[in-house]
């Protein structure tokens, strides 16, 4: 059986599950969709997009559904004692009573994916997408999502507590396709946290996949922050893609942090489609023994006066490889664009690997651009200063690791998550248990 023939099997297994089957334009897109993915395959090295990352180890692997709201037992929780709306999703599929929605605003709409597609599909056809948006994955994710969830903000809301999203990927050798829509009206605001983790170490004996979308919608003066923190266990892949539409005076902020899978690509555009817009892309990446690492960017200023920011930093030790492909467009008659990129690799390893390409693409006249990358390793110098004030080389070097993935982690706002994301970083750094409860 062909790669590609092994996913139609796939849908064929979960076809009865898959909301919203009354919808035909819902069945025409999966259709399409999945006729794109046959069609194209996996994204190979060949295409340019795809250059640094190959997917061959994925494609040789085969995939079931996963047991979903099933699984009951040994499941991780991490709410960690923050406040927030919280939907948990177990393989892809929406665990009712692991959640706790909360009470919600006037306004303010936030449900399964899968139900919404049962009770109102017509709701989402403007938001869903179709099999043109992203890559062949992404086309995938169509054709097969069962779940996700759609918010849906009417103009003027604001949600003073954040969105969790928790996606477990529980069942060893099953693949996830969870599928996630905001839609925020003018002046509405939101945070939106996304949490993508494994079953416990050692549980897993077979790959698991994920294969997630966000489809996102600003509306003039609307205000999305969307943090992402991916830590799946060692077998795993994710590939994701989020997408992101803006009007005039909305801004955008993206933070996402790659700790754990064994071959992680992230996708990430948004599109400037009015005036004074702004954007934010942060990342920071983590990467040791083979694990490879891919953020892949795109930020496309259509219309004047937008301003975008775009800092990643990566962290390769072993044999690990990073790769950062950001590309900044700004379109014919976009002009006082203001925006800058950069992207900075440190290397624990002689054997670890980073690529960075930095594109600007500018077709307009007044713009203030700019954009950069580096690679580099521990500076010498600085090791010996801190250990002649008396640190020993792990924690001298524990120091400036951390001091070095801070400056991403300092960039998040929302302070619970910040704390939280450092606790993890100097957990995974060597030496990190040196570094106590700095911040």
């Amino acid at each position: 059986m062909s790669d590609t023939q092994s996913w139609l099997a796939y849908r064929d297994a979960c076809a009865a599950g898959l909301p919203g089957a009354g919808a035909p334009w819902l069945a025409a897109a999966r259709r399409r969709a999945m006729e794109r993915f046959m069609d194209q395959g996996w994204p190979t090295p060949r295409q340019e997009n795809w250059r640094h990352t190959s997917l061959a180890p994925l494609a040789g692997q085969a995939f079931a559904p996963g047991a979903g709201a099933g699984r009951q037992t040994g499941l991780p929780d991490l709410r960690d004692g923050q406040p927030g709306h919280w939907l948990v999703f177990v393989d892809g599929r929406y665990m009712a009573t692991a959640s706790d929605i909360g009470s919600l605003p006037r306004g303010a709409r936030i449900i399964s994916l899968a139900q919404a597609l049962q009770t109102d599909a017509q709701r989402l056809q403007p938001y869903l997408g179709d099999e043109t948006a992203g890559e062949s994955p992404a086309a995938l994710n169509l054709a097969l999502a069962q779940d996700g969830v759609f918010i849906e903000l009417a103009q003027g809301v604001a949600l003073e507590e954040p969105i969790h999203l928790v996606f477990l990927a529980a069942t060893p050798g099953a693949a996830s396709f969870p599928r996630n829509i905001v839609a925020l009206g003018a002046g509405a605001q939101a945070t939106l946290v996304e949490h993508y983790a494994g079953a416990p170490a050692g549980t897993h004996a077979d790959a698991t996949l994920t294969n997630a979308v966000l489809q996102g919608e600003l509306a003039r003066d609307a205000r999305l922050t969307h943090l992402k923190l991916q830590q799946e266990d060692a077998q795993a892949f994710h590939l994701s893609l989020a997408d992101v539409r803006q009007q005039q005076g909305s801004a955008y902020e993206s933070h996402s942090f790659s700790f754990g899978s064994r071959l992680a690509r992230h996708d990430i555009s948004t599109r400037f489609e009015g005036r004074r817009c702004h954007a934010l892309l942060n990342g920071l990446y983590l990467a040791d023994e083979r694990r490879h690492v891919d953020h892949h960017t795109r930020i496309e200023h259509a219309q004047p006066d937008g301003v975008s920011r775009e800092y990643y930093r990566g962290i390769l030790d072993d044999a690990a490889r990073g790769v950062f492909t950001g590309r900044i467009q700004v379109l014919r008659g976009a002009d006082g664009t203001d925006a800058v990129q950069r992207c900075d690799s440190l290397l624990l390893s002689a054997r670890a690997r980073s690529d960075s390409r930095p594109e600007l693409e500018i077709y307009a006249d007044d713009v203030k651009c700019a954009h950069g990358a580096t690679v580099g390793q521990l500076d010498e110098a600085s090791l010996f200063y801190l250990r002649s004030r008396g640190l020993s080389e792990a924690h001298a070097r524990g120091v400036m690791t951390y001091a070095f993935a801070a400056q991403a982690v300092q960039r998040v706002a929302l302070l619970p998550m910040r704390e939280r994301i450092g606790r993890i970083v100097r957990a995974l750094l060597p030496g990190g248990h040196l570094l106590g409860e700095i911040s």
